[in-house]
């Protein structure tokens, strides 16, 4: 989990290497209030962190990569929503659940979500493995429930249809309620996005 620094400490923190993680801080932090990924800017992170205007290029060589490294933290975070969500159950309770709490991050966390998915992120290394790994809870729990040769699709299909929730709700297209909204979730699951075969 990353902490924020202190202001009393800010420096000290700057000189023991932890600029790069204060200026990620301020960006989700920034993310939070804004609720617009273009209000995530690096001279806004930076003074934020109270360093001066050219101390984030030692870390990031421009707006993007600090977007990127945003946006890495966020899949992180989603994958242990996912993880979370699969061991309260299993089978296809475990399947399903993986999809309200998809559905609940980003509800809990619209800006961060369109910023994790959205064209203008930089995809570098480190986000694209944390990317990967978020899908790949959900694609575990099919591989539990499915032929081997059907994995692909059904991971797919299951990801799309908690996706699509996800943005449809983040755009305001349902009840704003968190109980609508989960239970909905819940119930498309079950019909649509979960084997048949199982």
């Amino acid at each position: 989990m990353i902490t924020v620094s202190t202001s009393a400490n800010r420096s000290a923190s700057y000189h023991h290497g932890d600029l790069r993680e204060a200026l990620v801080v301020a960006g989700l932090a920034i993310l939070e209030e804004g609720g617009d990924p273009k209000a995530l800017s690096l001279r806004e992170a930076t003074r934020r962190a109270g360093v001066s205007a050219m101390a984030p290029y030692r870390h990031f060589a421009d707006k993007d990569a600090l977007l990127a490294a945003v946006a890495t933290i966020g899949f992180q975070r989603l994958r242990e929503a996912l993880l979370a969500a699969d061991g309260q159950g299993g089978g296809i309770m475990a399947l399903r659940e993986q999809g309200v709490a998809y559905v609940a991050f980003a509800c809990a966390n619209p800006a961060l979500f369109r910023l994790m998915f959205g064209s203008a992120t930089a995809k570098d290394d480190a986000m694209v493995a944390a990317s990967n790994a978020s899908y790949a809870v959900m694609e575990e729990r099919v591989r539990s429930l499915v032929p081997a040769d059907r994995v692909e699709d059904w991971a797919l299909h299951c990801w799309a249809t908690a996706h699509g929730l996800a943005a449809l709700a983040v755009d305001g297209q349902f009840d704003d309620t968190a109980e609508t909204i989960e239970a909905m979730t819940r119930r498309v699951m079950s019909l649509g996005a979960v084997p048949a075969v199982c």
